[in-house]
């Protein structure tokens, strides 16, 4: 299968869960990212994720969690090809954004985060992630790596799992992938 038939079949698969199983299973991800050891004390981290759309996995009961630990939260805003990452607190209100996507105000101050939560629509055992084609989150992830070391982790329904993903030179693997029922690292 392409890329392209993978992505297609793995928002379909996500699209077909039901909004309570999404809840429900946002919640195991929740817990599961904060059992990580990297986030055990994260004060000062800066932790950047994504507001939802669609059927993607909700990291809302994550930024909340880790708020309450401390944590300085960041969300993506797309400026044209690239994405930024501009500081953010839970209540804040946020801008709409291209692709229909909620994003900081434009005033809202940019920030290179020490982590960073991807949503994906589709992973392999080896943590290779396909995004939604445009490729922003590789070339951010490659942007910060270039800055400091990122811990990227991508939040996933395990129905998005595909046997193997065959990256190309530009893909960025991702250092932990979390579901509701498992935990993906080296």
């Amino acid at each position: 299968m392409t890329k392209n038939d993978l992505r297609r079949e793995g928002l379909a698969l996500r699209d077909a869960l039901s909004p309570e199983f999404r809840a429900q299973a946002s919640l195991a991800i929740a817990v599961n990212v904060l059992a990580l050891p990297e986030l055990a004390s994260p004060r000062g981290l800066v932790v950047a994720g994504y507001w939802p759309i669609r059927s993607e996995v909700d990291p809302r009961p994550t930024f909340e969690a880790l708020a309450v630990r401390g944590v300085r939260l960041a969300l993506p805003a797309v400026l044209g090809d690239e994405i930024t990452f501009r500081a953010w607190a839970s209540g804040e209100a946020l801008a709409s954004g291209p692709f229909g996507l909620s994003e900081p105000a434009p005033e809202a101050a940019e920030t290179a985060p020490d982590v960073l939560l991807t949503p994906l629509s589709r992973y392999d055992r080896a943590r290779n992630r396909i995004g939604y084609g445009k490729g922003h989150y590789d070339l951010a992830i490659a942007k910060l790596a270039a800055v400091k070391p990122v811990l990227t982790i991508g939040l996933a329904f395990s129905v998005q799992a595909t046997a193997n993903i065959a990256a190309e030179g530009h893909d960025r693997r991702l250092d932990i992938v979390v579901t509701e029922t498992e935990i993906l690292r080296d």
